[in-house]
């Protein structure tokens, strides 16, 4: 039997500052044994999926900018910090930094959320081009690929923690 605290636990930041996700998908019984990183991915995902929409944009701006305040003053989760630095994004340009937050600014007015990517593969242009491309979407558009860049996001991190199916 899945012991309730442990699985928090482990798997309660897996949505980034959102526990109720890891709670919501137990409490649901859409988690068995044994844990696998696509077994948890599917419970977890599904309770993010049933969240109401005021609930999936708190785990939305629950995200810190990419290359922002939060990173500059060593305020990221492990998970964040690793992720980000994996992408280049602590070893920015001044000139490139300027310009995360300069588009960091825009997206965040515009969508209400900060931009939200899945940097493991990525380096710093390849993100810069999603940034370019996806601010020019609209906010339902933006909210749905948000959501699967989270959903993405806490599957890479499931899979650094359990074995895969």
């Amino acid at each position: 039997m899945i012991d309730r605290a442990d699985f928090l636990d482990r798997f309660g930041g897996v949505f980034e500052h959102s526990p109720f996700i890891a709670e919501r998908a137990l409490d649901a019984g859409a988690v068995s044994e044994p844990l696998t990183a696509g077994g948890v991915h599917a419970a977890l995902t599904a309770a993010f999926r049933k969240a109401s929409q005021a609930e999936q944009l708190g785990v939305l701006t629950a995200h810190p900018d990419l290359a922002g305040k939060l990173a500059i003053a060593g305020g990221l989760t492990e998970d964040s910090r690793k992720e980000q630095a994996g992408a280049g994004l602590d070893r920015l340009s001044p000139a490139e930094h300027v310009r995360f937050t300069e588009l960091n600014t825009a997206y965040t007015e515009k969508f209400g959320f900060p931009f939200i990517i899945a940097v493991k593969g990525l380096d710093k242009g390849d993100i810069l081009a999603a940034f370019e491309r996806r601010i020019g979407n609209t906010a339902d558009e933006e909210f749905e690929t948000a959501k699967g860049q989270v959903e993405r996001i806490a599957l890479l991190r499931l899979n650094a923690l359990l074995p895969g199916d």
